[in-house]
């Protein structure tokens, strides 16, 4: 898109950042980047004009500024390690012994501002006593059996999957539970690989309104939009239907569009509906003759579970008891 080389450095050192911290960086953000960067000293002129006449943003870059400072702390270290471990062989006394060179730089690999390197099992138990009293913030059904055998909802971080038989209604309960957390407030995303974007709406049109599919054709204009406004003033929260291509849409896909949805909408899910796992596509292998059914399925579920994990919501998807 850019023919100016300069114009597309800023454009990858913006965009860089957007897709690491998922926010507008600040100028100041901007031209310490570009500092870090290698071009020619007439490049690096006016890629510094170009951030300069950008308009001012009130970005915060507190974990921005702690990640280029450790990155700083780290490269620093072992450059003087190695500077060090160069004194020691050219010292000719033999004050130093050689043998503490994998010491120094040992020491100087393991710089990190990340102190938390596992659970101390008898140092940390205040931490899991208070583990064990937190109550866990579950998603709640509408229907009570499921609360019952969920211990009261979904929680968050985890992979769901209905198992059901060809036609007995998977997407079917999919939009029911997607039309209860949305009357409930919830912000809830639901990607759909099998049917059209207008066809669930239809299926959740009717659940919320309260409607038979059949009778939402004879609806009038007015009816319609009176039944929508109501619904608008009942809950708070929202709903996006996203359609792909069967077989043509994997975990980066829909990885991408959350992040999206948050850039240009300002919409995090709360819950996400994918219908359904088994005409998903995997990110990390490519379906051919020499992987079988079962691998690439696990494949796909196991990149699915890393995105709720990711994005801390549940995943809600389905499998067909003849696959």
């Amino acid at each position: 898109y850019f023919t100016s080389q300069e114009d597309k450095q800023v454009f990858n050192i913006i965009n860089n950042y957007i897709k690491l911290y998922n926010k507008i960086p600040s100028k100041e953000a901007l031209l310490v980047d570009l500092s870090n960067m290698t071009m020619s000293q007439e490049t690096h002129k006016t890629c510094y004009d170009i951030i300069s006449s950008l308009e001012k943003t009130n970005s915060n870059d507190d974990q921005w500024l702690i990640d280029n400072t450790e990155k700083f702390c780290q490269e620093k270290a072992v450059y003087n390690a190695i500077m060090d471990s160069i004194h020691i062989l050219d010292d000719k006394t033999g004050k130093k012994s050689k043998g503490s060179i994998p010491q120094i730089l040992s020491d100087a690999l393991s710089v990190s501002f990340d102190s938390h390197i596992g659970h101390d099992f008898l140092e940390d138990f205040d931490k899991r006593f208070e583990f064990y009293h937190t109550k866990e913030v579950k998603l709640h059904f509408d229907l009570d059996y499921f609360n019952k055998i969920t211990r009261g909802g979904l929680s968050r971080k985890t992979l769901n999957i209905v198992l059901a038989g060809t036609g007995v209604g998977k997407s079917l309960f999919m939009c029911h539970c997607a039309s209860a957390n949305l009357f409930n407030g919830l912000n809830v995303l639901y990607i759909t690989l099998e049917m059209s974007e207008e066809k669930i709406a239809e299926r959740i049109d009717a659940n919320m309104l309260d409607v038979k599919i059949d009778e939402l054709i004879e609806l009038s204009k007015d009816d319609y939009d009176k039944k929508v406004n109501r619904l608008k003033n009942k809950t708070k929260g929202k709903l996006i239907i996203k359609e792909y291509p069967t077989a043509c849409a994997g975990s980066a896909n829909f990885r991408h569009l959350i992040n999206e949805l948050k850039i240009k909408r300002n919409f995090i899910p709360d819950i996400i509906y994918i219908d359904y796992l088994n005409i998903c596509i995997s990110s990390r292998l490519k379906q051919s003759a020499n992987i079988n059914s079962y691998t690439y399925i696990k494949a796909i579920a196991e990149e699915l579970r890393g995105l709720a994990v990711e994005f801390n919501v549940p995943i809600v998807s389905a499998t067909q008891t003849t696959r």
